[in-house]
């Protein structure tokens, strides 16, 4: 994309330490929904630029704390690196970021710790101010409590125009009681802004130098300072502690639960569903408590998620029906199959319709034809089943010599046996029985019966082992 196509620059200040986390990870590395919370902001901006229709966004993000960890994680040809070190303060980040600005195209800085900041809201920003040079955009929001936060301080009637925002360091008692403050997010004309880093001053309570501050400069120039206010203050929410990370991880997730309900799903709770990555669902779904949703996953209509599961990475069929405290990674499910209680099934695993694998059964890289059942305390692993399959309890599919896999292949209409053992690589021919405790090391023909168990012996003198007495403690 060439420079003239970029609507916006978007610089993202994700330098800080953020001490009150007490971790060695960057702040704005810290995951909500499974994600960085940088990685949110990042492609929140990206949709902006695409909603503004007019082309991309030009992406400069600061780095500080943390090194290289930062920038390494995120590589992007439409992202830029800065450093800023030392951390003196928002004015100075973003002087670092201020070489790799287009001058043709506003500014709009964001913050890699503020991750929940809806594109909607910043289109309304942005779009107030996008094109005039003679406009400069603040979103501020309205708090109960504005302690912590840089108050707006307006013209001496109510709503008056913005004259310029004080920290609350360096308020004083009547601007303390100001309920408007600063959220940080600013749409700024760029050649200005470059103009009025070059002036800010560190003469105050931190020694730092505020972004704040261009807001009076702002006002002095002549330019109209315009507000925005975000849809729900939550949006506004930064994060400096582990609880107010947690605080807004239930905000995200309630949102991403009623999202969910408005497009049919039942969730039992609302407040106990975690999805860390995206959840597709079809018609009448229904999902118990406690469930956590990762990566790509569907569920079709009418499936049913029972408590506590983990599904990641996986396709749920229609009518399907997954029992509680079950695990699910890379694999699929076909309709009306039920998986678990406590069923494992890991990548590779492909279940036909109306498959049923129980409690205690582990599959992996194996399919299951239609209607074939593992009902209890079984593994396989590198298999192929065929339909109408039944897999006794205890059945093991020994597909690893210690140093490379091997198959198995199970016919229609196979019967195993409990307590079978099947070691690859074998077949088991159509409608085919192993008799309970068979050892198949052979391929079994087709319609044969199998039997490897030892014949039993009864020794009707034996006597069982008798423990040997104490010896007295001298």
């Amino acid at each position: 994309m060439t420079d003239e196509a970029i609507v916006l620059n978007v610089v993202v200040l994700a330098a800080g330490m953020g001490k009150r986390m007490r971790s060695d990870l960057p702040k704005v590395m810290h995951p909500v929904a499974g994600r960085p919370m940088l990685a949110h902001v990042f492609e929140t901006a990206r949709a902006l630029g695409a909603r503004l229709g007019r082309g991309g966004v030009n992406l400069v993000g600061v780095y500080g704390h943390g090194g290289r960890l930062v920038p390494d994680a995120f590589v992007a040809p439409d992202l830029q690196w800065a450093e800023q070190m030392p951390q003196r303060g928002t004015g100075h980040a973003v002087m670092q970021a201020a070489p790799r600005l287009l001058a043709h195209v506003p500014t709009l800085i964001l913050y890699g710790d503020v991750p929940l900041t809806t594109v909607d809201t910043l289109e309304r920003l942005v779009r107030s101010v996008i094109d005039s040079q003679r406009r400069f955009g603040l979103l501020t929001v309205e708090l109960a409590d504005p302690t912590g936060y840089g108050r707006v301080v307006r013209g001496a009637t109510p709503g008056g125009p913005v004259q310029r925002i004080v920290e609350q360091r360096d308020a004083s008692s009547a601007e303390q009681l100001i309920r408007e403050v600063n959220t940080g997010v600013m749409v700024i004309p760029t050649p200005d802004l470059r103009r009025w880093l070059d002036a800010l001053s560190d003469d105050n309570a931190q020694a730092e130098y505020y972004l704040t501050d261009i807001v009076g400069m702002a006002v002095a120039d002549g330019l109209e300072v315009v507000t925005a206010q975000p849809t729900h203050a939550w949006e506004t929410l930064g994060v400096n502690s582990r609880a107010q990370l947690a605080e807004l991880e239930r905000v995200y997730q309630r949102g991403l639960a009623d999202a969910l309900m408005e497009r049919g799903a039942h969730l039992l709770d609302p407040a106990r569903i975690d999805v860390r990555g995206e959840l597709t669902v079809g018609r009448d779904v229904c999902i118990d408590v406690g469930c956590v949703f990762e990566g790509q996953v569907t569920l079709g209509d009418r499936v049913r998620i029972g408590p506590y599961c983990v599904l990641r990475d996986v396709m749920i069929r229609e009518g399907a029906e997954i029992a509680a405290y079950s695990h699910l990674e890379g694999a699929s499910v076909g309709a009306n199959a039920r998986v678990g209680p406590y069923a494992r099934l890991r990548p590779g695993a492909e279940l036909g319709p109306r498959v049923h694998i129980g409690n205690f059964v582990e599959v992996k890289n194996s399919s299951f034809g239609a209607d074939a059942k593992a009902n209890h305390l079984a593994y396989v692993g590198d298999s192929t089943v065929g339909e109408r399959v039944n897999i006794g309890a205890g059945t093991i599919t020994c597909n690893y010599d210690g140093a490379n896999k091997h198959r198995t292949v199970i016919e229609d209409d196979v019967f195993i046996g409990s307590n079978s053992e099947l070691v690859a690589p074998v077949r088991v021919g159509r409608g085919a029985t192993l008799g309970a405790g068979t050892t198949l090391t052979k391929d079994a023909p087709p319609g044969a019966l199998v039997i490897t168990r030892a014949q039993a012996r009864t020794l009707s003198d034996w006597v069982r082992p008798a423990k040997n007495p104490k010896t007295p403690k001298a």
